[in-house]
């Protein structure tokens, strides 16, 4: 590991907040707020992800709602579209879906059909890998559109719930671990 990213991991761990019992019992929410707040540690945050990207990137798929909040920025630095993963019922025009487990319940997550093309190569970004449903879910839905999920990266992962094992061995990044 550099210094340089050894530096970037603590100063974003820093801005990390733990809510425990957040937003049912038993939860520890991680609060990215601070980090967000913070201009250069967001920016290098944010290059990072971007830095990590295998190859072209054509779309960055950002899931709902605070993979919206990196994706996007994300997608701007890599010269590529953006895409949000929606929850069920927000998205106006026809759509694919992908359904899902979370920690504390399940959910369904959709996009535009018409913005996923055949061979489209996707970096799928979030700011935390749990169980890894969400991420599958998105993957799967991105696949059944004929895209090509050339990696996933994430700010952080919590280690402890092994969703990276449901990621099938694509390329995966996360800037932290818990």
């Amino acid at each position: 590991m550099t210094p340089e990213l050894e530096e970037l991991r603590r100063r974003a761990a820093a801005l990390v907040h733990d809510v425990p019992d957040y937003p049912e019992p038993g939860v520890v929410f991680k609060d990215i707020t601070p980090l967000l707040a913070d201009g250069p540690t967001f920016r290098a945050v944010v290059d990072h992800i971007a830095g990590g990207a295998h190859g072209p990137v054509d779309l960055v798929v950002g899931m709902e709602a605070r993979g919206f909040i990196l994706g996007a920025p994300v997608a701007t630095t890599l010269s590529a579209g953006f895409i949000p993963a929606r929850k069920a019922g927000k998205l106006p025009r026809e759509t694919v879906a992908g359904a899902y487990d979370l920690e504390y319940g399940s959910a369904v997550l959709e996009v535009h059909a018409d913005t996923v093309w055949p061979g489209a190569r996707i970096l799928v970004v979030d700011d935390v890998l749990a169980t890894g449903g969400t991420a599958a879910a998105t993957i799967e839905l991105l696949e059944q559109a004929g895209a090509e999920v050339v990696g996933v990266s994430f700010l952080m992962e919590l280690t402890y719930l092994e969703g990276r094992s449901r990621l099938a061995g694509r390329p995966f990044d996360a800037l932290l671990s818990y």
